[in-house]
Protein backbone atom coordinates (compact mmCIF):
# COMPACT_ATOMS: atom_id res chain seq x y z
CA UNK A 1 0.00 0.00 0.00
CA UNK A 2 1.54 3.40 -1.06
CA UNK A 3 0.97 6.08 1.62
CA UNK A 4 -0.36 9.45 0.44
CA UNK A 5 1.98 12.34 0.09
CA UNK A 6 1.02 15.89 1.09
CA UNK A 7 0.34 16.33 -2.46
CA UNK A 8 -2.38 13.64 -2.39
CA UNK A 9 -4.16 15.22 0.88
CA UNK A 10 -4.02 18.89 -1.00
CA UNK A 11 -5.72 17.73 -3.63
CA UNK A 12 -8.18 15.70 -1.71
CA UNK A 13 -8.85 18.65 0.35
CA UNK A 14 -9.53 20.52 -2.59
CA UNK A 15 -12.00 17.51 -4.02
CA UNK A 16 -14.04 17.90 -0.91
CA UNK A 17 -14.21 21.68 -0.51
CA UNK A 18 -17.33 22.40 -2.63
CA UNK A 19 -16.65 26.48 -1.95
CA UNK A 20 -13.04 26.31 -1.49
CA UNK A 21 -13.11 28.63 -5.10
CA UNK A 22 -15.57 31.37 -5.16
CA UNK A 23 -17.83 31.99 -7.77
CA UNK A 24 -16.55 35.10 -10.60
CA UNK A 25 -13.23 34.00 -11.46
CA UNK A 26 -11.34 35.69 -8.26
CA UNK A 27 -7.81 34.67 -7.91
CA UNK A 28 -8.27 33.97 -4.33
CA UNK A 29 -9.54 30.86 -3.25
CA UNK A 30 -11.92 30.56 0.35
CA UNK A 31 -8.63 29.81 2.46
CA UNK A 32 -10.97 29.23 5.87
CA UNK A 33 -12.94 27.17 3.66
CA UNK A 34 -9.93 24.64 2.60
CA UNK A 35 -8.87 24.89 6.03
CA UNK A 36 -12.00 23.85 7.62
CA UNK A 37 -12.09 21.01 5.42
CA UNK A 38 -8.23 20.33 6.20
CA UNK A 39 -9.20 19.71 9.49
CA UNK A 40 -11.22 17.47 9.30
CA UNK A 41 -9.49 15.15 6.96
CA UNK A 42 -6.82 15.46 9.22
CA UNK A 43 -8.82 14.58 12.06
CA UNK A 44 -10.34 11.47 10.04
CA UNK A 45 -6.82 10.66 9.37
CA UNK A 46 -5.69 10.59 13.12
CA UNK A 47 -8.86 8.51 13.79
CA UNK A 48 -7.94 5.45 11.91
CA UNK A 49 -4.16 5.87 13.00
CA UNK A 50 -5.26 5.89 16.55
CA UNK A 51 -7.62 2.52 15.64
CA UNK A 52 -4.58 0.61 13.78
CA UNK A 53 -2.25 1.17 16.56
CA UNK A 54 -5.30 0.94 19.13
CA UNK A 55 -6.21 -2.64 17.63
CA UNK A 56 -2.76 -3.72 18.02
CA UNK A 57 -2.23 -2.50 21.49
CA UNK A 58 -5.03 -4.96 22.25
CA UNK A 59 -4.08 -7.81 20.48
CA UNK A 60 -0.30 -7.40 22.46
CA UNK A 61 -2.43 -7.45 25.95
CA UNK A 62 -4.70 -10.49 24.74
CA UNK A 63 -0.99 -12.38 23.93
CA UNK A 64 0.39 -11.44 27.43
CA UNK A 65 2.44 -8.36 26.81
CA UNK A 66 2.70 -5.84 29.63
CA UNK A 67 1.84 -2.30 29.88
CA UNK A 68 5.58 -1.59 30.18
CA UNK A 69 6.34 -3.79 27.17
CA UNK A 70 3.84 -2.01 25.27
CA UNK A 71 5.11 1.38 26.71
CA UNK A 72 8.20 0.97 25.23
CA UNK A 73 7.25 -0.77 22.07
CA UNK A 74 5.27 3.03 21.70
CA UNK A 75 8.27 5.01 23.13
CA UNK A 76 6.15 6.18 25.85
CA UNK A 77 5.94 5.45 30.17
CA UNK A 78 3.80 2.79 30.96
CA UNK A 79 1.36 5.02 33.00
CA UNK A 80 0.81 6.75 29.55
CA UNK A 81 0.16 3.75 27.51
CA UNK A 82 -2.24 2.41 30.18
CA UNK A 83 -3.95 5.42 30.51
CA UNK A 84 -4.50 5.44 27.31
CA UNK A 85 -5.24 2.14 26.12
CA UNK A 86 -6.72 0.38 29.07
CA UNK A 87 -10.35 -0.34 27.65
CA UNK A 88 -13.66 -1.07 29.74
CA UNK A 89 -13.57 -4.85 28.99
CA UNK A 90 -17.07 -4.79 31.26
CA UNK A 91 -18.58 -4.03 28.19
CA UNK A 92 -18.05 -7.19 26.58
CA UNK A 93 -19.38 -8.92 30.01
CA UNK A 94 -22.27 -11.24 29.76
CA UNK A 95 -23.70 -9.77 32.52
CA UNK A 96 -24.43 -6.77 30.30
CA UNK A 97 -26.17 -8.58 27.56
CA UNK A 98 -29.82 -10.05 27.33
CA UNK A 99 -29.83 -13.76 27.00
CA UNK A 100 -30.55 -13.64 23.15
CA UNK A 101 -27.40 -11.27 22.62
CA UNK A 102 -25.61 -14.19 24.86
CA UNK A 103 -26.29 -17.05 22.59
CA UNK A 104 -25.90 -14.66 19.59
CA UNK A 105 -22.05 -14.08 20.86
CA UNK A 106 -21.73 -17.88 21.09
CA UNK A 107 -21.96 -18.07 17.36
CA UNK A 108 -19.71 -15.23 17.38
CA UNK A 109 -16.71 -16.84 19.06
CA UNK A 110 -17.42 -20.20 17.15
CA UNK A 111 -17.52 -18.25 13.49
CA UNK A 112 -14.17 -16.92 14.86
CA UNK A 113 -12.15 -19.80 16.50
CA UNK A 114 -13.77 -21.94 13.46
CA UNK A 115 -12.39 -19.57 10.65
CA UNK A 116 -8.70 -19.30 12.93
CA UNK A 117 -9.08 -15.57 13.22
CA UNK A 118 -7.73 -14.48 16.04
CA UNK A 119 -9.67 -11.52 16.45
CA UNK A 120 -13.60 -10.16 16.74
CA UNK A 121 -14.66 -8.52 13.54
CA UNK A 122 -17.78 -6.50 12.88
CA UNK A 123 -17.84 -9.62 10.52
CA UNK A 124 -17.99 -12.05 13.38
CA UNK A 125 -20.86 -10.18 15.19
CA UNK A 126 -23.04 -9.83 12.51
CA UNK A 127 -22.43 -13.72 11.40
CA UNK A 128 -23.27 -14.46 15.16
CA UNK A 129 -26.68 -12.24 15.00
CA UNK A 130 -28.14 -13.14 11.90
CA UNK A 131 -27.16 -16.82 13.01
CA UNK A 132 -30.93 -17.90 14.78
CA UNK A 133 -33.91 -15.94 15.43
CA UNK A 134 -33.66 -12.64 17.60
CA UNK A 135 -34.79 -9.16 18.08
CA UNK A 136 -31.68 -8.80 15.37
CA UNK A 137 -33.50 -10.59 12.81
CA UNK A 138 -36.80 -9.34 13.73
CA UNK A 139 -35.65 -5.88 12.79
CA UNK A 140 -33.85 -6.98 9.58
CA UNK A 141 -37.17 -8.67 8.66
CA UNK A 142 -39.35 -5.56 9.54
CA UNK A 143 -36.79 -3.24 7.51
CA UNK A 144 -37.75 -6.08 4.54
CA UNK A 145 -34.51 -7.52 4.54
CA UNK A 146 -33.85 -11.53 5.00
CA UNK A 147 -31.37 -12.41 7.86
CA UNK A 148 -30.60 -15.29 5.93
CA UNK A 149 -29.17 -13.57 3.07
CA UNK A 150 -27.67 -11.09 5.41
CA UNK A 151 -25.74 -14.28 6.99
CA UNK A 152 -25.02 -15.90 3.84
CA UNK A 153 -23.74 -12.49 2.71
CA UNK A 154 -21.24 -12.66 5.99
CA UNK A 155 -20.07 -15.95 5.56
CA UNK A 156 -18.80 -15.20 2.23
CA UNK A 157 -16.65 -12.22 3.48
CA UNK A 158 -15.09 -14.70 6.25
CA UNK A 159 -11.87 -15.78 5.11
CA UNK A 160 -9.75 -18.46 7.00
CA UNK A 161 -6.56 -17.00 9.11
CA UNK A 162 -4.13 -19.14 10.68
CA UNK A 163 -4.70 -18.09 14.82
CA UNK A 164 -4.39 -21.29 16.96
CA UNK A 165 -5.98 -18.73 19.57
CA UNK A 166 -9.39 -20.43 21.41
CA UNK A 167 -9.43 -18.59 24.42
CA UNK A 168 -9.59 -14.77 25.17
CA UNK A 169 -10.17 -13.43 21.43
CA UNK A 170 -9.34 -9.34 20.83
CA UNK A 171 -11.90 -7.26 19.60
CA UNK A 172 -10.97 -5.11 16.28
CA UNK A 173 -11.91 -0.96 17.29
CA UNK A 174 -14.62 -1.24 14.89
CA UNK A 175 -16.64 -3.73 16.76
CA UNK A 176 -15.72 -1.91 20.16
CA UNK A 177 -16.98 1.13 18.75
CA UNK A 178 -20.20 -1.01 17.71
CA UNK A 179 -20.99 -2.35 21.01
CA UNK A 180 -20.48 1.21 22.52
CA UNK A 181 -23.10 2.36 20.10
CA UNK A 182 -25.14 -0.62 21.17
CA UNK A 183 -24.75 0.25 24.52
CA UNK A 184 -26.10 4.05 24.55
CA UNK A 185 -29.07 2.19 22.64
CA UNK A 186 -29.75 0.49 25.22
CA UNK A 187 -29.92 2.99 27.49
CA UNK A 188 -32.02 5.59 25.68
CA UNK A 189 -34.59 2.83 25.53
CA UNK A 190 -34.41 3.07 28.89
CA UNK A 191 -33.16 -1.06 29.33
CA UNK A 192 -31.00 -2.56 31.44
CA UNK A 193 -29.19 -4.97 29.22
CA UNK A 194 -27.89 -4.64 25.19
CA UNK A 195 -29.87 -6.41 22.95
CA UNK A 196 -29.57 -8.44 19.70
CA UNK A 197 -31.16 -5.36 17.98
CA UNK A 198 -29.17 -2.50 19.26
CA UNK A 199 -25.99 -4.51 18.21
CA UNK A 200 -27.28 -4.86 14.57
CA UNK A 201 -27.75 -0.86 15.04
CA UNK A 202 -24.59 -0.33 16.32
CA UNK A 203 -22.66 -1.76 13.60
CA UNK A 204 -24.57 0.14 10.77
CA UNK A 205 -23.71 2.71 12.89
CA UNK A 206 -19.81 2.27 12.72
CA UNK A 207 -19.98 2.99 9.09
CA UNK A 208 -17.22 0.77 8.32
CA UNK A 209 -15.94 -2.61 8.17
CA UNK A 210 -17.37 -5.63 6.52
CA UNK A 211 -21.02 -5.79 8.55
CA UNK A 212 -21.68 -1.93 7.84
CA UNK A 213 -21.03 -2.47 4.00
CA UNK A 214 -23.36 -5.74 4.09
CA UNK A 215 -26.21 -3.84 5.90
CA UNK A 216 -25.40 -0.78 3.87
CA UNK A 217 -25.78 -3.20 0.49
CA UNK A 218 -28.81 -5.15 2.06
CA UNK A 219 -30.74 -1.79 2.04
CA UNK A 220 -30.71 -1.53 6.23
CA UNK A 221 -31.14 2.25 7.27
CA UNK A 222 -30.27 2.70 10.79
CA UNK A 223 -32.11 6.23 11.03
CA UNK A 224 -35.02 4.12 10.34
CA UNK A 225 -34.79 2.13 13.28
CA UNK A 226 -36.08 4.35 15.60
CA UNK A 227 -39.81 4.09 15.16
CA UNK A 228 -39.36 0.43 15.45
CA UNK A 229 -37.43 0.33 18.91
Amino acid sequence: MTLPDLDDLIAEVDRRCDTAHRPGGQEQPDWLALLTVAAQLAGQLQALADDLVEDYVEHCRMHGSSWTDIGGALGVSRQAVQQRFHAPHKRYGPETMTEGLRRAMVHVKQAAVHHRNNYVGTEHLLWGLTAEDNTATRLLRAAEIAPETVHRSVGDRLSMGASQAAERIAWTPYSRKAIALAEARSGERGAERIDCDDLLVGLAGVGRGVAADILTEAGFDPAATATNA
